[in-house]
């Protein structure tokens, strides 16, 4: 299982990114999806996620400005980055929550996804 995200770059402040994620596993086996980032000045973080019901979950940071879709047609989640902000320069990554036990019962918000992107750089300059 394979997930290979693309769309980073660099940009302006108040600039716009889409970021994709290309899955090899049909997106609507999964029971949650989702885009996380790390930096050098933080540990990985929880951006946003999408679970089976499409009940879409973001991190107060990005409210208002990201927004994630999944479409099972091609396999593929999506990170819709408006207004961006210096602080959101990270390395950007996708991540699938396909093992049940450890989604449902692992209180680790990011042990609960097991399959991981290699990522993508974003850089918000001012």
């Amino acid at each position: 299982v394979q997930l290979a995200e693309s769309g980073g770059g660099s940009v302006q402040f108040g600039g716009s990114l889409r970021l994709t994620c290309t899955a090899s596993l049909p997106t609507y086996s999964t029971y949650s999806m989702g885009w996380f980032r790390e930096s050098s000045s933080k540990e990985r973080e929880m951006v946003a996620t999408i679970d089976s019901l499409r009940t879409k979950t973001y991190a107060d940071s990005v409210k208002g400005r990201f927004t994630i879709s999944q479409d099972d047609v091609k396999n593929a989640l999506y990170l819709d980055m408006n207004d961006l902000e210096p602080e959101d320069t990270a390395m950007y990554y996708c991540a699938a929550a396909t093992d049940k036990s450890t989604y449902f019962y692992d209180n680790n918000p990011l042990r609960r996804y097991n399959v991981w992107g290699q990522g993508t750089q974003v850089t918000v300059s001012s």
